[in-house]
């Protein structure tokens, strides 16, 4: 009764956790290169992206489906930071299209719960979507200023921590 519902909550959980996966390869490089914040936002986007994947898993196994924990695409090696936010954006921009499309067919298809929750989704991808798009109108208009000022944060936490020769 619920086949399409469950189809189309997998293939989110594939969006889902191949976010989670080229999140978490961002905020290494970051962090390597240096951008405390920006890593910082691609940490907590992540980890955002698993509780949305641990929401549509409880939803699947509810219409008595099984949760296929596949990813959808292999993590891209991007490494410039006006890069991985423009690739942050379009990954959140066609999340949130097209879970705004499988909430109209849930909702076809008598699934009122399921279609809440894409919706829900949605919300939060907008928000994402948000994020970076703030970030890379910073990187865009500040340029390396901006990206120096991540780096010197970092310099500030180590000089202020405990135990540091400041």
């Amino acid at each position: 009764m619920f086949e399409k519902s469950i189809e189309l909550l997998n293939r989110a959980v594939r969006d889902e956790l191949s976010a989670v996966h080229q999140y978490m390869y961002f905020h290494f490089h970051l962090d390597d290169q240096g951008y405390d914040p920006l890593s910082a936002l691609f940490k907590r986007t992540a980890i955002l992206e698993m509780g949305h994947v641990e929401l549509l898993a409880e939803r699947i196994l509810f219409l008595k489906g099984d949760v296929t924990m596949q990813v959808a695409a292999e993590v891209k090696p991007v490494n410039e930071v006006e890069q991985i936010l423009e690739m942050a954006r379009q990954m959140e921009l066609s999340s949130a299209h097209d879970y705004n499309l499988w909430a109209n067919e849930c909702s076809a298809n008598a699934d009122s719960v399921s279609k809440k929750l894409f919706e829900q989704l949605v919300a939060d991808e907008e928000g994402h979507y948000a994020q970076f798009d703030n970030e890379l109108d910073k990187v865009k208009q500040f340029g390396d200023r901006y990206l120096a000022l991540q780096s010197i944060e970092r310099s500030k936490n180590a000089a202020s921590a405990p135990g540091s020769a400041a």
